[in-house]
């Protein structure tokens, strides 16, 4: 089911040839190139894992056995990600660390070649130009292709459910397309309701995020994010549902209040579309 399978083997010939023609012709201009080129794949091959993680984790079968709206199961891109009762962890393996280290020793090598030649300060000048041109260029590609969430204005913004104009952030979230459109609510109610009628493809949502209770300027995924319900909250849309940055937190106030619950966002969901 993965076609870069089908490919890959004449890639890493590639690589091998080009590698093998750069030693010969012992060229630090070539050098840099083979550097580049082998970092672009890199990323390149990290973005597809992470277009393969994502639509797995999106692109669910209509019958799938669990399903929560707002949700998604997405395998982490590197380290730890908890999956409802699950845990998924994705880490370099020998391969990676080989291919890794080869780098490291390329530019080690480039980096004494390039002292030895000792350009002078109008070739430095140039150079330090155009690194920081491709720097610049990256951290925006980078950028742009993470959507990022919006700081929710009070008295200004409204919510993209009720319409009501937010009045109380502690009590809100957003939800961001794949495409950077940022929806934002005013309370946890709001953004169920946002979400049964589907009024954005589950596919297409980037990120469901909720803002924490005790820091309001911060949010929280939700896939991390911990509720206590409680009818003292009296949210704007009567959730009544604060979320938190962990279950610890989320029970150190829950003991605060009498008749509060702790819950996760899937069972929240279930009882706030009742």
């Amino acid at each position: 089911m993965f076609p870069e399978f089908g490919f890959l083997i004449y890639v890493v010939g590639a690589f091998i040839l080009s590698g093998v023609i750069v030693a010969i012709s012992g060229k630090r201009s070539l050098l840099l190139g083979y550097i580049a080129l082998f970092v672009t794949g890199g990323i390149v091959a990290l973005i597809d894992f992470y277009q393969w993680g994502y639509s797995y984790g999106h692109d669910l079968d209509p019958k799938a056995a669990i399903q929560v709206p707002g949700l998604s199961y997405q395998p982490p891109l590197i380290g730890h990600k908890k999956l409802l009762n699950f845990d998924a962890f994705s880490y370099p393996d020998t391969g990676a660390w080989i291919a890794i280290a080869v780098v490291a020793i390329f530019i080690i090598v480039w980096f004494i070649e390039w002292k030895r030649s000792k350009p002078s300060p109008k070739q430095f000048a140039k150079r330090s130009f155009a690194f920081s041109q491709l720097a610049f260029i990256s951290c925006f590609f980078v950028s742009s292709c993470n959507p990022a969430p919006e700081e929710i204005q009070i008295g200004k913004d409204a919510c993209a459910e009720c319409k009501m104009t937010i009045a109380d952030r502690r009590f809100g979230g957003e939800i961001i397309t794949r495409k950077g459109k940022v929806y934002k609510f005013d309370d946890a109610h709001c953004i169920a309701a946002f979400l049964e009628r589907e009024a954005v493809e589950l596919a297409d949502i980037h990120k469901t995020l909720f803002v924490n209770y005790e820091a309001p300027h911060e949010f929280i995924s939700v896939k991390d994010a911990e509720f206590v319900i409680s009818s003292s909250f009296k949210s704007p849309m009567a959730g009544n549902a604060a979320a938190f940055a962990g279950k610890k937190a989320a029970e150190r106030k829950s003991s605060e209040i009498d008749g509060s619950k702790v819950t996760n966002w899937s069972t929240l969901y279930n009882i706030l579309v009742k």
